[in-house]
């Protein structure tokens, strides 16, 4: 039974701790929800995933001897990029058995968090949307600026194309879709499609992510 401090995590961060499965395991849930927020906050209305919340939480998951899995659900239009990278990267460096479920969709920067785990689900009707990189605000119109952008987007592509099935050449053609978005450049990837494509391992809800997660921590358990 979740106790008054799980609950407000719950409400305030979108994290818990689910315990109550027959194994007796303690996975930890982790939410990616709304817009990623980055270093400025956005407006009281919108729903975020403040990095300055995940990341410490990762942490604490990391050196916490009782975890023994995590469960990250993913519902998210993209965001800051560094901090939406940052958040994979941390993710990816887990030693605990970690699994992955895209839900209504992972889009922008959510398609690093969405890979970074060691096995990714996606509901049939999920979408990603696979885009370059591109920045609000003023931009400067110079080779450094324009250095830096090719910088960040093979910072993501390498990032993605190491943590999944897809290379980083069939993952640029994608980027630069001019067909499936009507005022934009990239490509929509619903359910199957993302699979096919080596995004995502499999098409499944959370019965199979979580049935998925306790293979991996019998494994983990197994080899310790």
């Amino acid at each position: 039974m979740a106790d008054n401090n799980e609950m407000d995590d719950l409400k305030e961060y979108g994290s818990g701790r689910l315990d109550q499965n027959e194994k007796k395991y303690h996975i930890e849930l982790i939410t990616i929800i709304g817009e990623i927020e980055g270093h400025d906050n956005l407006s009281a209305g919108s729903k975020t995933t403040k990095y300055e919340h995940v990341l410490p939480k990762l942490a604490m998951i990391e050196d916490s001897k009782d975890t023994d899995g995590v469960l990250i659900l993913i519902h998210t239009m993209g965001g800051d990029v560094e901090a939406g990278l940052a958040i994979a990267e941390m993710i990816a460096s887990i030693s605990k058995p970690t699994v992955s479920l895209v839900l209504g969709g992972s889009h922008s920067i959510g398609v690093p968090i969405a890979v970074s785990t060691e096995y990714s689900f996606i509901v049939p009707t999920g979408t990603m949307v696979i885009h370059p990189v591109r920045m609000s605000g003023t931009v400067i119109g110079s080779s450094q600026t324009y250095a830096y952008f090719k910088q960040m987007q093979n910072r993501i592509t390498g990032f993605v194309s190491s943590h999944s099935n897809i290379t980083e050449e069939r993952l640029n053609e994608l980027m630069v879709e001019t067909e499936q978005l009507t005022k934009d450049v990239g490509s929509i990837l619903v359910g199957e499609q993302a699979v096919k494509e080596g995004l995502i391992n499999e098409v499944g809800g959370i019965y199979k992510a979580t049935k998925k997660l306790y293979e991996l921590i019998e494994e983990d358990k197994n080899t310790r």
